[in-house]
């Protein structure tokens, strides 16, 4: 899977519905941009235990999702590629012949079900995203190596960032990299706990830039995790789809 996913067709009601009240812009293509970033010197390992990931990309235009292995029927079917243009992925949870189970980019938050191996292709990679609420912190690690640390904005009290394990999902980049969501967002497979809808969207989950940098650290989104330009690019340019992110209090 490619290490950096962009699209040229921005959906950002995907993210419009939990990151702001900002109005919804047009994607645009964009050329690779080399960036840096600094870390936080708090964290020097990584947070959690290093660990392969595999990652599920549809290898036709649509998904069966299946209730267990032994099902007949799927009880839904995912298209490809989803509405933004970004490949549909999975988060691989575990294995069963020639079955895998997977995390879903479905409501309710959490949910999983089963897909074919043979309509999927599998790929892994050690990248692991953790997002600290309380702490208003983001560590990226590659294996047990911080690559990035850096504060964070987060959801307010009446907009919370749900807690769980998430992944991303897509790749987006708005037209004007000085607006409210930064040069690039990510859509994550999670949604907002108490927004349904948002601005004409689903209420998406997403980590993206942003243009007031005196907001990081605070509660300030509806939801989606707000972080320094120079971090989402860095991450853009070096995070393939399916970075596993995981949201703690």
């Amino acid at each position: 899977m490619p290490r950096f996913t962009v699209l040229a067709a921005w959906a950002l009601v995907v993210l419009a519905t939990a990151c702001g009240s900002s109005p919804r812009p047009t994607l645009t293509a964009h050329p690779h941009a080399a960036s840096t970033t600094t870390a936080l010197p708090t964290t020097t390992t990584a947070p959690s235990r290093a660990q392969l990931s595999t990652v599920a990309q549809a290898a036709g235009p649509r998904v069966g999702v299946y209730d267990s292995p032994t099902a007949t029927t799927p009880t839904r079917t995912l298209a490809n590629p989803q509405p933004s243009g970004a490949p549909l992925v999975f988060l691989v949870r575990e294995t069963h012949g020639d079955w895998l189970q997977v995390l879903l980019p479905v409501r309710p938050n959490g949910s999983s079900g089963w897909v074919k191996a043979a309509e999927v292709r599998l790929t892994q990679h050690d990248y692991r995203i953790l997002i600290e609420l309380g702490a208003h912190r983001i560590t990226v690690s590659e294996g047990a190596t911080v690559i990035d640390q850096e504060p964070i904005g987060v959801g307010t009290r009446d907009t919370p960032t749900p807690g769980g394990l998430y992944y991303t999902k897509e790749l987006l980049q708005p037209p004007d990299p000085s607006g409210p969501y930064g040069p690039y967002a990510y859509g994550l497979s999670g949604f907002s706990d108490v927004l349904p809808n948002f601005a004409g969207g689903e209420g998406v989950i997403g980590i993206h830039g942003t243009n007031d940098p005196s907001a990081l650290g605070h509660d300030v989104s509806h939801g989606c995790i707000r972080m320094s330009n120079a971090g989402i690019t860095k991450l853009a340019h070096m995070l393939p789809l399916g970075v596993p992110v995981e949201i703690r209090a």
